[in-house]
């Protein structure tokens, strides 16, 4: 499998995990996006910056490694 991927074929992996580290990217975006656009305080940007981070290693420590990685 990992032939596959890596030979250019276009195969992408099915494991839900590979798509955690895009997702973080566009919500930090949004957050820091709003904050700037002032559709919420930045008081809201100040405390949900460090939850994402937190999440985002909670998420790491508990996924399993895939026979693709």
């Amino acid at each position: 499998m990992m032939e596959e991927m890596k030979g250019g074929g276009g195969m992408k992996c099915p494991c839900p995990h590979h798509g955690v580290f895009p997702a973080l990217v566009i919500l930090f975006g949004l957050l820091f996006l709003g904050g700037n656009l002032s559709w919420w305080g930045m008081g809201l940007v100040d405390l949900g910056w460090p939850i994402l981070v937190i999440l985002a290693g909670l998420m790491k420590l508990s996924s399993r490694m895939c026979k693709c990685c």
